[in-house]
């Protein structure tokens, strides 16, 4: 197959399985992906070797995505509104994306691409929390890794009222936002998950 039409083909897979993805979640199958696509379900094994692969490259894209909205934040001026606008991208990208929570959960860490999209991920995170840190917008002891597991918390709350408050997520995202302040803060029983914590959890 030429290079240009093995390239196109890989694009109509990625964009066709991110569709589906999206709106059936990640039981969908490879020959449904393949339709959408306009090609052959062989077509799909030739660009990847398996669809968990295939899943694998689509997180990244939407973790590289995430990511990249963090790093344009870093030149907002407000901190506080900086992280606030970071959290409520990575909640409505769940809100949107049926697949992507799943993949959170489904999705080895071990796999090396998806490894260096959740380490970038993790760094811009750290980043826009130490900003709020410094100007004492959240407590000191909050650190990226808090604020990764946070992205999940609003939408997985308001998840029992979706279909009828869709937008409900976003009272909670302001709730927890609200609740990191430092001026009631108490220390906290246990320390911040650490980077060798995600790891360790990704090779179980």
């Amino acid at each position: 197959m030429p290079r240009a039409d093995a390239a196109r083909n890989r694009s109509l897979l990625i964009e066709a399985a991110s569709a589906e993805l999206s709106e059936h979640g990640l039981d969908v199958s490879i020959a449904r992906i393949a339709a959408r696509a306009g090609v052959a379900k062989g077509t799909v094994f030739n660009h990847f070797s398996s669809k968990e692969e295939l899943i694998s490259t689509i997180f990244c894209e939407q973790l590289g995505a995430l990511a990249a909205t963090g790093e344009t934040l870093l030149e907002h001026t407000d901190p506080r509104s900086a992280l606030l606008r970071f959290m409520t991208a990575g909640a409505e990208l769940q809100v949107n994306d049926r697949s992507f929570c799943e993949a959170v959960t489904v999705t080895s860490r071990a796999h090396p691409a998806v490894r260096a999209a959740s380490d970038r991920l993790a760094r811009v995170a750290e980043a826009l929390t130490a900003r709020a840190r410094q100007v004492g917008v959240v407590r000191a002891d909050v650190t990226g890794h808090d604020i990764v597991l946070l992205l999940s918390a609003s939408t997985w709350i308001a998840a029992p009222l979706a279909a009828v408050r869709s937008d409900l997520w976003r009272r909670y995202l302001h709730l927890i936002l609200d609740g990191l302040r430092p001026e009631a803060a108490h220390e906290l029983p246990v320390a911040a998950p650490t980077n060798e914590d995600f790891i360790t959890a990704a090779t179980r």
